[in-house]
C-alpha cells in the first residue's frame, strides 16, 4: 500500500473526510480502523528532519494540522453534498461492472484505475456543464468508492487504494488548489 505523508496525504484526508461525511457510508467503523492502521503505517515511516525552528520537514504528523483538517473538513462536506446528487444518476450497472473489475485479482490497479477513469469520464457528460469538470470527476470518483464499498465491503482496502492512486494522478493539483 502506498503511503500516505507525501503525495497522498491530501487526497487521504479529502476521500476518508468524504466518506465519514456522506449520508450513504455503511462501512464508517471499517473506514475509521483502515484509516488509523494507515496513520500508524505513515507515522512508523517518519524519516523527516528536524527543522531548526523545532518541526518536522514533513507534512503529517499526528495527522493535518488543525486548521488543514477544517478546511478539508468543509471541502468534503460540500463535496458530499453534490455527491448526494450526483449519487441519484449513477446506474447500478456502473457501480456492479466497476466491482467487477476490483474483485479480479489479475487485473493490476493500473487496470482498474483505467477501468475508473473511464467509468468516472463516462458519468461525467450527465452533469450540468456549469460545474467544473474536474470536480465533478472528483466527486464522482469518491461516490462510485462509497457504492462500490457499500455493495462490496470485503473489497474496502482495494477499492480505497486504487481510489488514492487514482485522485493522486488526476487531481492531485486541483485538490491543492481547493
Amino acid at each position: 500500500m502506498e503511503q500516505i505523508n507525501g503525495p497522498l496525504q491530501m487526497e487521504h484526508a479529502l476521500l476518508f473526510t468524504f466518506l465519514e461525511v456522506s449520508s450513504d457510508c455503511n462501512f464508517k467503523d471499517q473506514l475509521r480502523s483502515l484509516q488509523s492502521q494507515q496513520i500508524m503505517l505513515c507515522q512508523g515511516n517518519d524519516d523527516d528532519e528536524l527543522q531548526t525552528d523545532g518541526n518536522r520537514s514533513g507534512h503529517f504528523q499526528n495527522g493535518l494540522a488543525q486548521t488543514n483538517e477544517e478546511v478539508i473538513r468543509i471541502i468534503a462536506a460540500q463535496l458530499a453534498e453534490i455527491g448526494d446528487q450526483f449519487d441519484r444518476e449513477i446506474q447500478e450497472r456502473v457501480v456492479n461492472g466497476l466491482a467487477q473489475h476490483f474483485l479480479n485479482e489479475n487485473l493490476s490497479y493500473e487496470e482498474i484505475i483505467q477501468h475508473m477513469n473511464r467509468a468516472v469520464r463516462e458519468l461525467t457528460r450527465a452533469i450540468p456543464a456549469d460545474m467544473e469538470q474536474e470536480k465533478a470527476m472528483l466527486v464522482l470518483a469518491m461516490v462510485l468508492t462509497r457504492r462500490i464499498v457499500n455493495s462490496v465491503p470485503s473489497l474496502l482496502r482495494r477499492v480505497i487504494t486504487t481510489t488514492l492512486n487514482y485522485m493522486n494522478q488526476q487531481f492531485h493539483n486541483y485538490i491543492l488548489e481547493m
